[in-house]
């Protein structure tokens, strides 16, 4: 959630300072020098206390039995939205084996009981993902004054002890999200050694995370200097470090150099939160975060599953797994995505280390009850030497493909079609270990034409530039009666993508654009009509859609 999340990115000041971040870095690998960079002998080797659970050694996350867990998951807004706690279950679904959980210690939001920790530990469990627990109101402390501190958060898991011991192989403790704004970010470290000592004081043996100060983009390197002092004051060495990645990290090398610092010192680090859509602050390069986490080995939970003020960070639309924005599409089935790179804590059961063997193909999927907007699709079972735990539906286009469904069982009903519309569908089927099979023969599917309904769309481009435009789209209201909230889609043929719109909220998955409105457009009156305005990228070919629907039911064109 932005407003509520806070999660300052590149501000004017830090955009001007981007160039002082490069040359910071370089003075911080010297002051890293002798500490981290230099570190022969690293603190991991050392003696600690034996771990119970999830556990670091030699810069690594392992679990309790040894084996290696790589993060793979996103952040949930569980302490806003309590009641989504199916959300747990639809992440897991689309393949990630990790969440990390948003809780209040009462300071500034409303404070999760024990009962509530409690059931969510209990449901991450049940859907087999590992569970990052975080303190949220400490995020930007020292410049947002609502936030609170590292100290009182430290007694609000201390308060927990009881659900969280015994949980150690499950859940990683998270302090305080972001714990330190931009104002004198060198402050951040006593508070963090402090509040670490404090829990291992009281008898916590889970993995520790610490996030980072500037609002946990550490742009001015007060962590990478400061992390080996941090670890080495923890007297289980089961702590591991989070970076959040958003505008600051708008180059190659700003994420490369940031994260190879650690893993050259042998200290462990995850991209804790990261998101990608371009904004006021910038544009991350999410792209190189996850080829490098999946270089590097390293955990990576993208900012997140719903729910945020300002949408262009919601992975899903309205906490619903069919509809995944473009954003989410990126996180679960691009490439270096959930999809490709998970593997299922073995903690779990189902998971066999040894595993290496895939399912079989899938049957050719046969599709049936297809209508304007949907179609279920049926196919013959794989085979695995330990079992099959799972489908994942893909759309074809060419050499490309995008995840469209999941399921557990050998049929799916595909929604959030077009209709009028071609497809082409196919099926991986998966195992417990993360093993893919090959993909099934595809099945082709034209949905049918939607019914015509009360409305007509006029649309136009008002303006052209060498690689862009700006368009307008203005939807009337044909019927005898309001149409209170709407959905319109539409569709590009020539690859155009929209990067910014008044007057409603788009997502887009390929060609295909999805608009919900704002609040101010939300109703349109008899006779009525409301007007879309947004800017969009494309290349030398700028056709204009010619098929829109509102809410399911095509409109003619003006």
């Amino acid at each position: 959630m932005r407003t509520a999340r806070s999660t300052t990115r590149k501000d004017p000041l830090a955009r001007l300072l981007t160039g002082l971040a490069a040359l910071l870095g370089l003075v911080v690998l010297g002051v890293l020098g002798p500490s981290v960079a230099q570190a022969q002998v690293p603190a991991q080797s050392q003696a600690r206390v034996q771990a119970t659970g999830l556990h670091i050694s030699d810069g690594r996350l392992l679990e309790g039995n040894g084996n290696d867990f790589v993060m793979r998951g996103v952040n949930h807004a569980h302490t806003w939205y309590p009641g989504e706690t199916q959300s747990l279950a639809d992440i897991k679904a689309l393949g990630a084996n990790s969440v990390r959980v948003v809780l209040s210690d009462g300071h500034r939001w409303t404070e999760n009981s024990a009962a509530d920790v409690a059931n969510v530990v209990a449901q991450c469990k049940a859907n087999r993902l590992i569970c990052v627990l975080e303190v949220h109101d400490t995020t930007g402390y020292g410049e947002d004054t609502a936030a609170g501190t590292l100290d009182h958060a430290a007694d609000y898991w201390i308060g927990l002890k009881d659900v969280l011991a015994g949980e150690e192989n499950y859940i990683i403790v998270n302090i305080g999200n972001e714990p330190w704004g931009n104002t004198n970010p060198a402050g951040w470290t006593d508070p963090t050694i402090a509040a670490v000592k404090k829990l291992r004081s009281a008898g916590f043996e889970h993995t520790i995370m610490v996030d980072a100060p500037n609002w946990g983009q550490d742009w001015q390197g007060v962590m990478r200097a400061n992390a080996q002092a941090v670890y080495d004051a923890d007297t289980t060495g089961n702590l591991i470090f989070s970076i959040h990645m958003y505008s600051v990290y708008d180059t190659a090398q700003e994420i490369t150099d940031y994260l190879n610092a650690y893993v050259d010192a042998g200290l462990p680090i995850l991209i804790g939160e990261f998101g990608g859509p371009a904004d006021q602050w910038g544009d991350p390069d999410e792209d190189t975060m996850m080829a490098t986490a999946e270089q590097l080995d390293l955990g990576y939970l993208a900012w997140s599953w719903s729910g945020n003020t300002d949408p262009i960070l919601d992975l899903s639309i309205g906490f619903d797994p069919g509809q995944l924005s473009s954003w989410g599409q990126r996180i679960f089935n691009g490439a270096n995505g959930i999809a490709q790179t998970s593997k299922e804590a073995t903690v779990f059961g189902g998971a066999n280390p040894g595993d290496t063997q895939a399912p079989s193909t899938p049957g050719t999927p046969t599709a049936s009850s297809v209508t304007a907007t949907s179609a279920a699709l049926s196919w013959t079972a794989s085979t695995d030497n330990v079992a099959v735990t799972g489908y994942d539906v893909v759309r074809v286009s060419g050499s490309s493909e995008t995840k469209a469904a999941s399921s557990t069982g050998n049929s799916v009903t595909v929604t959030g079609l077009t209709a009028g519309t071609a497809y082409t569908f196919a099926v991986y089927a998966r195992d417990a270990a993360g093993n893919r099979s090959a993909r099934s023969a595809t099945v082709n599917v034209t949905t049918g034409s939607a019914p015509a309904g009360n409305c007509s769309v006029a649309y136009r481009a008002t303006n052209e530039w060498p690689g862009g435009f700006q368009g307008e789209i203005v939807i009337r209201n044909t019927g005898t009666s309001a149409i209170n909230g709407w959905t319109l889609v539409f569709a590009f043929v020539n690859g155009q993508t929209v990067s910014n719109m008044w007057g409603g909220t788009p997502t887009q998955t390929g060609g295909t654009v999805s608009v919900g409105p704002a609040s101010y457009t939300s109703t349109i009156p008899v006779a009525g009509s409301v007007t879309l305005g947004f800017t969009a990228n494309k290349g030398a070919t700028n056709t204009a859609p010619t098929t829109f629907t509102l809410n399911g039911s095509a409109c003619t064109t003006a």
